[in-house]
């Protein structure tokens, strides 16, 4: 409290001074407000589902908030959390740039991207964890129309594809591209569409094709009208989805970043414990239906959730800088090792009690740990397992190989349980599946090996031995050597 007598001032220049320093004291008080208070300017992309954890989970529970710092220099601190949803990297990036923004997730390829931005800006970003990924390149992938006549990338010669520019999906595109030695100016003709626009167009059939990344490319197939002909696998070239932070602010806030990244940790630790629940949850929020995201977040699913900087996710933004500066996007050398910093994430690993370095050679999948439905088997070969979930049933069914499960489809169907929908994994790769988009391969002894293409099981076929199905036909064939059997 300010207390200032005058007497000797006139009353003008008395009440001059005693606005000038009430006004001193508004500010002070202002001042002291706004230094009290940090915003948070946070980017997602809630349909991209690879990203659940490092942005709609942590937002959804409010995880951030348990795991913010109170003591110390933030002992007195207000905290505004500000979210924004985006349906692709770039624009998170234009925000982040511009100050808007303190930390995005994305992909691979759009993080590259993001670097060379604030580069060129006079900025930095750093790539501080990895969300989700595929160290042999599942999750992006190629659908044409459910009833189009092509079966082969080869297939696309001359035609339309339409794909989201600057996106990892476009960089898997251009390199599958390249691949096959074709020229992407004049031999393809490659249209930007962000996946709500190219799934329309794929249902007019106003495109040949369209590349996409998570979980379109499923997505897609799964409501009905695409089917997949190119999977990132057969690049084999690694992909991803991580978190990015503007270096000023984790260099100004490094404790705010651990703690975001510590909660990102424990949204990893709640969707591996109840993969359906939180399945529901993602559909809830964003439309994508759970069936979906289980088919990724599930175990075995399509990609790992995995929040150590491996080798082939470094590699990764390598090859998305080069592919880039290879396609004339970019001529900006961005230092890659400087660009992913696994300071902070190394951090968040030790404040939750966890070994990061033992995590960073763990390469396996979230395993499947139940038993075989119904029959008390263990899961012996899990490329051979199936699953089932049941409408109105809060688990997914696991079988031991896909005839046990298509077998008890029918003692289902009977009983009134309707079915949601069947996985399977493909028999080379460990790809999961949609089961009823899967091609399989009958053997002698009636046991089915499911795969992603159609030429894929012909070549086993001709291998091994077998006859080449599709869904209807080797669940109607499982049914029909179930009643026999049962005859007999």
């Amino acid at each position: 409290m300010f207390s200032i007598t005058a007497p000797h001032l006139p009353l003008r220049q008395d009440r001059g001074l005693t606005l000038a320093i009430a006004m001193m004291v508004l500010w002070a008080t202002a001042a002291a407000s706004a230094a009290d208070t940090i915003r948070i300017g946070i980017g997602t992309q809630d349909t991209t589902i690879n990203t659940v954890t490092g942005g709609l989970l942590i937002r959804e529970l409010k995880l951030l908030e348990k795991h913010l710092p109170h003591d110390g220099k933030y002992q007195d601190v207000t905290y505004d959390i500000e979210w924004k949803n985006f349906t692709s990297g770039p624009p998170l990036t234009n925000e982040m740039v511009a100050g808007k923004l303190d930390i995005g997730s994305m992909a691979d390829f759009p993080g590259a991207l993001n670097g060379v931005a604030f580069q060129k800006a006079g900025k930095r970003s750093l790539f501080i964890n990895v969300l989700s990924g595929s160290t042999i390149g599942s999750g992006n992938g190629i659908v044409v129309p459910i009833d189009s006549p092509v079966q082969r990338l080869e297939d696309l010669k001359g035609k339309q594809i339409s794909v989201p520019f600057g996106s990892t999906a476009h960089g898997l595109l251009l390199r599958a591209i390249h691949d096959l030695g074709w020229d992407p100016e004049r031999d393809v003709n490659l249209v930007s569409q962000s996946p709500e626009v190219g799934g329309t167009s794929l249902q007019a059939h106003k495109i040949d094709a369209h590349a996409d990344f998570v979980p379109f490319a499923e997505l897609f197939p799964f409501r009905g009208f695409a089917r997949k002909i190119y999977d990132g696998a057969q690049a084999k070239s690694p992909t991803f989805h991580g978190t990015l932070v503007t270096a000023e602010f984790a260099e100004r806030y490094p404790e705010i970043v651990v703690a975001f990244l510590a909660a990102a940790i424990e949204a990893d630790r709640l969707f591996a414990a109840e993969p359906e629940k939180y399945s529901e949850l993602v559909q809830k929020v964003t439309g994508i239906e759970a069936e979906v995201t289980y088919l990724f977040h599930g175990p075995l699913g399509i990609q790992t959730r995995d929040l150590t900087w491996k080798p082939e996710y470094r590699a990764a933004v390598t090859t998305a800088i080069a592919t880039l500066k290879l396609l004339k996007k970019t001529d900006a050398d961005l230092d890659v090792e400087h660009f992913i910093d696994d300071r902070f994430i190394i951090k968040a690993f030790a404040a939750s009690g966890l070994d990061y370095a033992k995590k960073l050679s763990d390469y396996a999948k979230q395993p499947l740990t139940a038993n075989a439905a119904g029959a008390g088997e263990s899961i012996v070969e899990p490329n051979l397992a199936a699953q089932l979930w049941l409408a109105g049933e809060p688990l997914v069914r696991t079988f031991a190989s896909p005839e046990r499960a298509f077998s008890a489809l029918a003692g289902f169907a009977a009983a009134g349980k309707t079915l949601r929908v069947a996985y399977v994994h493909d028999r080379i790769s460990g790809l999961k599946l949609f089961a009823i988009h899967a091609w399989y391969v009958r053997d002698a002894q009636g046991a089915l090996s499911a795969f992603l293409l159609q030429g894929a099981a012909e070549a086993w076929a001709k291998d091994h031995g077998g006859t080449v199905l599709a869904f209807p036909a080797a669940k109607a064939g499982t049914a029909s050597a179930d009643a026999h059997s049962a005859g007999k």
